[in-house]
C-alpha cells in the first residue's frame, strides 16, 4: 500500500507539473498587447496546454537587461525594438534562437526565406513592422497637417505637442522637419553638425512640448485635448480612431519604420516553453492574425495575403499599415546599427537638454 501510494503521488505531481507548463511574456501594454493575446496567447495555449503570463513595461529592454544582470530573470520572452535586440544580444544578455525551428510557410517556403529581411536576427525573430507617427485630433486642430514640418510649425497650427520622452526617432523627425530628406537623415546624424541641428529644431517647440513614455499615453494626449498632436505609434492611433471612434487622424509624412522583435533574455526559466511560444506566434497565420487587431504589417511575406479585415469585419487593414505604397513617400527606416553605436551618448545629451 505505502509503495502504491508513493507512486500514485509520484504520477500525480508529474502530471500537475505537466498541466503547470507556463511561459512569462513581456511586452508593451494597451491595444498592442491586446492584439499579442487574442492572436498568439489564447491559441498558443489552446493548442499546447502551456500557460501564458502577459506582463507590460513601457520598455520592455530595459527590466529584461536589469533582470539578466541581477541574475533574476522571471521573464521568458520579451517583445523589444530592433536596435535593443541587436544590442542585448551583442552584450551577451539573450538567448540565441535556433531559426531553423520556425514553420515554414504555408506552401513550403523555408522561415528564412519567408521574413522580410532584417527579420531574423542571431538572438530575435521579428513580428511585426511598426512606425512612430504623427497624429493630431481633428476637433482641436484648425486646418490639415500633412507634413512632418507641421508638427513642428506651432504658428500655423498652435497648441501643445506630444513627444516620446527619447532620442531615439525624436531626432530624426526634428531633421526630417528642418528639411533633412529621409535618404540622408543618419548621414547627417553622424556628424554633431547633424546632432545641434536637431537639438535646435526641438528647441523651437520646446515650451509646447509634453513628453510620453508609454504607447498608450498619445491617443489618450490627443483625446483629452492636453496636446492638439503627438507622435504615437501607428496602431496605438489606429485603435483610438477606430475602435474607440476618437477623431483622431495619421499623417504619415515622415514617418520611422521599425520592427518588434522576441527575444529570450539570457536564464529564462522557461526556455523551452519560450521557444515554443515564438515558434508558434511567429507563423503566417498568427502574424496575420494579429494584423486584424492592430495595423502593424506582418514580418513574414506569406501573411500579407492573409491580412484582411479588421476584428470588425468592416475595415479594410491593407491602408492603416505602414508598409502600404501610399504610405511610404516620405518614409524612414529606423538604422538600428546607428542606435546600437550612439544609444548611450544621444540619450545622455537628451535627457541633459531636458534638464536645461
Amino acid at each position: 500500500m505505502k509503495k502504491t501510494f508513493i507512486l500514485t503521488t509520484a504520477l500525480t505531481g508529474f502530471a500537475f507539473a505537466a498541466n503547470a507548463a507556463e511561459v512569462t511574456v513581456m511586452s508593451w501594454g494597451g491595444a498592442y498587447t491586446k492584439s499579442q493575446v487574442e492572436a498568439y496567447h489564447k491559441p498558443f495555449t489552446a493548442s499546447t496546454g502551456i500557460t501564458v503570463n502577459s506582463v507590460d513595461s513601457s520598455n520592455p529592454a530595459q527590466p529584461i537587461k536589469a533582470q539578466v544582470e541581477a541574475g533574476n530573470v522571471t521573464v521568458d520572452v520579451a517583445d523589444v525594438e530592433f536596435s535593443d535586440a541587436v544590442r542585448l544580444c551583442d552584450e551577451g544578455l539573450l538567448e540565441e534562437i535556433d531559426t531553423s525551428m520556425l514553420p515554414s510557410a504555408p506552401d513550403g517556403t523555408p522561415a528564412a526565406d519567408d521574413f522580410i529581411d532584417g527579420a531574423l536576427q542571431d538572438c530575435a525573430v521579428a513580428n511585426i513592422v511598426w512606425s512612430t507617427v504623427f497624429a493630431y485630433n481633428t476637433a482641436n486642430v484648425t486646418g490639415t497637417p500633412t507634413t512632418i514640418a507641421d508638427f513642428f510649425d506651432t504658428t500655423k497650427f498652435p497648441g501643445k505637442r506630444g513627444l516620446r520622452k527619447s532620442a531615439k526617432a525624436t531626432l530624426e523627425m526634428a531633421l526630417m522637419a528642418d528639411g533633412v530628406k529621409a535618404a540622408d537623415v543618419y548621414a547627417m546624424m553622424d556628424t554633431a553638425e547633424g546632432i545641434d541641428r536637431a537639438f535646435a529644431k526641438l528647441d523651437s517647440i520646446k515650451s509646447d512640448i509634453v513628453w510620453w513614455e508609454a504607447g498608450a499615453q498619445p491617443p489618450q494626449l490627443l483625446a483629452d485635448g492636453e496636446v492638439v498632436m503627438s507622435t504615437a505609434y501607428n496602431g496605438r492611433i489606429f485603435n483610438a480612431a477606430i475602435a474607440e471612434s476618437q477623431p483622431l487622424e495619421v499623417v504619415w509624412d515622415g514617418q520611422i519604420l521599425d520592427f518588434d522583435l522576441f527575444v529570450i533574455p539570457k536564464g529564462a526559466p522557461n526556455k523551452e516553453e519560450a521557444m515554443k511560444f515564438i515558434s508558434f506566434s511567429t507563423s503566417t497565420t498568427a502574424l496575420a492574425a494579429q494584423a486584424s487587431y492592430i495595423s502593424y504589417g506582418p514580418a513574414r511575406k506569406s501573411s500579407g495575403a492573409l491580412v484582411g479585415k479588421y476584428s470588425d469585419g468592416k475595415t479594410d487593414m491593407a491602408p492603416h499599415m505602414p508598409t502600404a505604397a501610399a504610405n511610404l513617400g516620405n518614409a524612414l527606416v529606423n538604422n538600428f546599427e546607428f542606435w546600437v553605436d550612439h544609444d548611450a551618448e544621444l540619450n545622455e545629451r537628451f535627457n541633459a537638454w531636458l534638464a536645461s
